[in-house]
């Protein structure tokens, strides 16, 4: 028996070469092969005689060849090769179109089970290019259900079907879920369910399969959840921040009154902050919003306690405007930030952490370089992650491991409807922000297509004369041979001449090195550049009030939620707002996109209709949620089974070694954490 994490090169039918091609869906052991589950089934299940074969539909014979084959070499150099066969009820006749290779597949005299699309023309019934075996018990591409895989070039279905095969009969699989558990809510065992997830004899089969799978999938992630939030918080002392009225008196001096819902978020994250218990709360609130103030109110209410706050951005584009609005408010009060990010002198840089190190700093702001080992804190008490959806579990507790059990607060402005995000960030608590700050203007939005650009241009042209500034947006920085859509570079040349050379345009792309983007953000900041041609770099946190126009060139290409989040970067000022998607060529699901982004300015409403549209395997990846990817089960449609696990989990968690086989548990959650989870439990 082979041991599933052996390469998929050593399994029979695979090699050097199909190797590769396998790596290509990211098959690279035997078990990524067995979880390739397929994108659908056909059913080629049911025989029909010949006699009753219909015009038009792909249909399953089992006949004998009687004649053939035989090719035929067209003037054009077409090879035709044919077959004739028969059952008790008729004649029909089998045609490949250059595929010579087929005499050598098929035999005179052979019963063969035959699927394919039927033509019946002046009493004679042809099957084009059909899939054939040879009639026995072990067909895989006829007379069965049969799995349609995810696949790539020179990697056919029938090679797939053959390889899957292959590994089903020479592995064994370990069962995580102990007997009882599966009695609970009638579960096959795991072997059962991958073998009809690939190969089932009839759908009821095919169905039970795909709920043990399911159900596997996210129990662990519910557990995994769980068990993530009791090492955080269970038995670990906290810090107990006091009461004082510091906080208070800095709210009521603030330049602008606190909505409703965030005075209510506070409040959330105040009480949290002030038990002796590790915080760990996401703040969820639509572009907008106003989460930024809920984090300086935390920061300083850790700052009067004695505490060092750290907030982590996903850009440097968007921790370097933290830490300007940031300044602004805590400058005048004696707090003091530092801004830890590339492009650092080593001299600067080193001061800087030796500034962290020795308290000097109050507030750090960062990207990703905070996690790093030469990061060291005097007295860590409140950790902020911005944009929460750019990282994961296993960030949150690389930086918790700086401090002593320090409190957590986390933001995302990609809303989620609220009982997917209890579930999806399960190990943590959940607070909204749903209203917006007063004054806000809705922004106008319209779709277009291309025929409009200069229509659309002309008006910006018009509004820039005006005083106000734009965005435009494109999906690549440079022309692809493979991708149609607009790049950056060209149509920033383009705009620079035809439409805009009486003003100042810029371009901003992930390429450009640190210290460039810092100059020309704080030019555009202060509206010495009128146009900024960008990638999608811009598409969290940045806040120039005077911007009042976000154009999206090739809308079609991005998803709902990443719309909204660009249309998000304008309507921050007195000014009315517009976003203008200008679409090229455009499919009914992007012809949708642009209806809703039109109609609504509600993210949580956008992040809903995204969910349909896109379906959750899109919305909800790894790099998304820092939640593990999942091969079949889908948080919209499989919502029920996961709420009944959430009911199920706390008697579990009583009863662990009845349930499951705990080792074996542990490694499945490892595998569906990428490796992350022991990491985060250990530490």
């Amino acid at each position: 028996m082979k041991k599933l994490e052996l390469s998929v090169q050593y399994l029979k039918g695979v090699g050097p070469y199909r190797a590769k091609r396998l790596e290509k869906l990211g098959i690279y052991t035997i078990e990524d092969l067995l979880f390739h589950f397929p994108r659908d089934y056909e059913d080629r299940k049911n025989i029909k005689k010949i006699s009753e074969l219909e015009d038009g539909l792909s249909q399953t014979i089992l006949a004998r060849v009687v004649e053939g084959p035989s090719d035929l070499k067209t003037r054009r150099g077409l090879i035709i090769t044919t077959v004739k066969v028969k059952d008790d009820s008729g004649i029909a006749e089998l045609i490949w179109f250059n595929q010579p290779y087929i005499k050598n597949s098929i035999k005179k005299g052979v019963n063969y089970i035959i699927n394919g699309k039927v033509e019946k023309r002046l009493g004679i019934i042809t099957i084009q290019n059909p899939v054939f075996e040879e009639d026995s018990k072990n067909n895989l591409n006829v007379g069965r259900i049969v799995p349609i895989y995810p696949s790539t070039s020179d990697l056919s279905q029938k090679v797939l079907r053959a390889i899957i095969k292959n590994a089903l009969e020479e592995v064994e699989f370990t069962e995580i879920f102990k007997e009882p558990l599966r009695r609970e809510f009638g579960l096959v065992g795991i072997a059962d369910a991958i073998r009809n997830i690939h190969f089932p004899y009839d759908f009821d089969v095919l169905e039970k399969a795909k709920k043990r799978l399911k159900f596997q999938e996210l129990f662990l992630l519910q557990l995994g959840l769980v068990l993530i939030k009791r090492n955080i918080t269970e038995g670990k002392k906290g810090i107990a921040f006091q009461k004082n009225d510091g906080v208070e008196e800095f709210i009521k001096n603030l330049p602008f009154k606190l909505t409703k819902a965030q005075r209510k978020v506070f409040e959330e994250v105040r009480r949290d902050m002030e038990r002796d218990k590790p915080m760990n709360r996401l703040i969820q609130g639509d572009v907008g919003s106003g989460k930024t103030i809920i984090a300086v109110l935390a920061s300083l209410k850790a700052v009067i306690n004695g505490y060092q706050s750290v907030l982590m951005a996903p850009t440097e584009i968007l921790a370097e405007q933290h830490f300007i609005s940031i300044s602004q408010l805590f400058l005048p009060l004696g707090i003091r930030l530092c801004l830890l990010k590339g492009g650092l002198s080593k001299k600067e840089k080193d001061e800087i952490l030796n500034g962290i190190k020795k308290g000097i700093y109050d507030i750090v702001i960062g990207t990703h370089a905070l996690l790093q080992d030469n990061v060291e804190f005097k007295n860590l008490g409140l950790i902020i992650t911005d944009e929460q959806h750019r990282f994961g579990v296993r960030q949150r507790a690389l930086l918790s491991q700086k401090g002593s059990n320090p409190d957590v607060l986390v933001m995302t402005a990609t809303p989620i409807p609220r009982t997917l995000a209890l579930i999806l960030y399960g190990d943590l608590d959940v607070s909204v922000i749903d209203e917006l700050p007063p004054g806000r203007k809705e922004i106008k939005t319209y779709a277009v297509d291309g025929n409009m650009r200069d229509k659309v241009y002309r008006f910006v042209v018009q509004q820039i004369k005006e005083g106000r500034q734009a965005y435009i947006v494109c999906p690549l920085i440079e022309e692809s041979e493979s991708i149609r859509a607009r790049s950056a570079i060209n149509l920033y040349k383009e705009l620079k001449e035809k439409y805009f050379s009486e003003f100042e345009v810029a371009l901003l792309h992930g390429d450009i090195k640190d210290k460039e983007k810092e100059e020309i953000m704080e030019k555009f900041r202060r509206n010495k550049i009128q146009i900024l041609v960008s990638t999608t770099v811009i598409e969290v946190g940045i806040n120039i009030p005077n911007a009042n126009i976000m154009v999206i060139e090739n809308a079609e290409r991005y998803g709902l939620s990443q719309l909204h989040q660009l249309r998000g970067r304008v309507g921050r000022g007195e000014y009315q707002s517009y976003c203008i998607l200008i679409y090229d060529k455009i499919t009914e699901i992007a012809k949708e996109r642009m209806k809703v982004m039109v109609k609504s300015n509600n993210g949580f409403e956008i992040a809903e209709k995204d969910l349909l549209l896109r379906g959750p395997g899109d919305f909800f990846g790894t790099r998304q949620h820092g939640i593990p990817d999942f091969k079949i089960a889908d948080l919209i449609h499989d919502i029920h089974l996961l709420q009944e696990i959430q009911k199920f989990i706390p008697s579990f968690l009583r009863n662990m070694s009845y349930y499951i086989d705990i080792d074996n548990t542990l490694k499945a959650l490892n595998k569906l954490f990428k490796n992350d989870f022991n990491e985060i439990i250990m530490n």
